[in-house]
């Protein structure tokens, strides 16, 4: 009975400590203030600049996700989380980046 109690214990702190797939990870806060000062070209190149960033550590964390998910199916650990391959950061702030951009371009009419 202890045995099953502390299987549970043990998938539920697994299952939690998985790396998340990007699209369920929220954007980071950035300030679009950050952006208004440039013009409106100089944002639409650092705006395909943060995108092509955005897609590489997207894909990066769908392969530390996908890792995490074969990981704890075979042998119950979230490999890729363990062992630093978790981007969930970079992807937040990834995605923070690209909003504050597009939120500038919109006030500047760009």
């Amino acid at each position: 009975m202890k045995f099953k109690y502390l299987a549970v214990a043990l998938a539920a702190a697994t299952a939690t400590s998985c790396a998340k797939r990007p699209d369920a990870i929220v954007p980071a806060d950035i300030p679009m203030a950050a952006y208004t000062p440039q013009s409106c070209s100089s944002l639409q190149t650092e705006l395909a600049k943060e995108r092509a960033a955005l897609t590489a550590v997207s894909a990066e964390q769908q392969n530390a996700a996908n890792g995490d998910a074969f990981g704890v199916f075979l042998i119950g650990v979230p490999m890729s989380s363990t062992f630093g391959g978790d981007k969930e950061g970079n992807v937040a702030v990834a995605k923070g980046k690209v909003q504050a951009i597009e939120n500038a371009m919109k006030s500047k009419g760009c």
